[in-house]
């Protein structure tokens, strides 16, 4: 088990602020008695929680404390003249006041370490969505350069046949490219230039064999080359615009660009 790795998790601050479930905490505990580096990661964050609570405390207002003494003076003066039997109610109402000083003292407590968790449970989660979100780029961007070097290799392949498509008559600015694997007669499409297809429109690409034409697969959104079906001989490619999933014919009019294969 890779001790660090679990450590910087996220489930150790889950714990201490008391936001793990009850399998995840229960694992915690156990091993934090077998590793002790995990004990201690509990403690320094616990510690540092209790650091920056103590060096942010908010004391109770300065009026409601001139109030109190001020309570406590009046008392105190009243209480020089009474008899001695009386001394007992005063000193009984020197330990309320005293008592709701303590309270006080600790209600602004409270709400500041209730403020002061719902703080940092908002920027923990706040933390770990944009941890899990970054670790999601991550292996999207590593996806795609494998994918892309996949990619260049096969181009690069000697056995690999490229069909360039240009842009036939009115649609002059478009281009795509067929790589067509002579072995495995796999078939592969870069969309070089190819207008947005639009709402409920979806690019088809045909292989024209013994003169008709055969559905070579719909173009889907995909990074770089995409896959199409396989086609084991073929005199010419071409993409035609259809409606979305695909056509069992071709529209012609709606041709964009076309090739003829070796």
């Amino acid at each position: 088990m890779d001790i660090q790795a679990y450590i910087e998790s996220g489930v150790i601050e889950s714990y201490v602020l008391g936001m793990a479930d009850s399998q995840e905490a229960a694992e915690l505990e156990q091993l934090s008695r077998q590793h002790p580096e995990i004990r201690k990661a509990i403690d320094a964050f616990e510690l540092a929680l209790e650091k920056t609570a103590l060096a942010n405390a908010m004391p109770p207002p300065a009026h409601v404390k001139e109030q109190l003494f001020a309570s406590l003076d009046g008392d105190f003066r009243q209480d020089t003249k009474m008899a001695v039997g009386a001394k007992t109610f005063s000193f009984t109402r020197y330990m309320a006041a005293a008592s709701l000083i303590l309270l006080l003292g600790s209600a602004a407590l409270n709400v500041y370490f209730y403020t002061q968790f719902r703080a940092s449970s908002t920027a923990y989660q706040a933390l770990l969505i944009e941890k899990s979100t970054l670790l999601s780029e991550n292996q999207n961007t590593q996806t795609r350069i494998l994918d892309m070097y996949g990619s260049m290799q096969m181009m690069s392949d000697p056995t690999v046949a490229k069909v360039s498509m240009p842009g036939v008559k009115g649609k002059e600015n478009s281009l795509a490219t067929v790589f067509w694997d002579t072995k495995s007669k796999d078939v592969y499409l870069l969309t070089n230039k190819l207008p947005e297809a639009g709402p409920g429109k979806q690019y088809q690409l045909w292989a024209i064999v013994d003169g008709k034409p055969v559905d070579a697969g719909v173009i889907g959104a995909c990074a770089g080359l995409c896959k199409m079906k396989n086609i084991p001989k073929a005199s010419l490619f071409a993409i035609t615009l259809e409606k979305t999933g695909g056509s069992p014919t071709p529209t012609l009019d709606q041709m964009y660009v076309a090739g003829k294969a070796g």
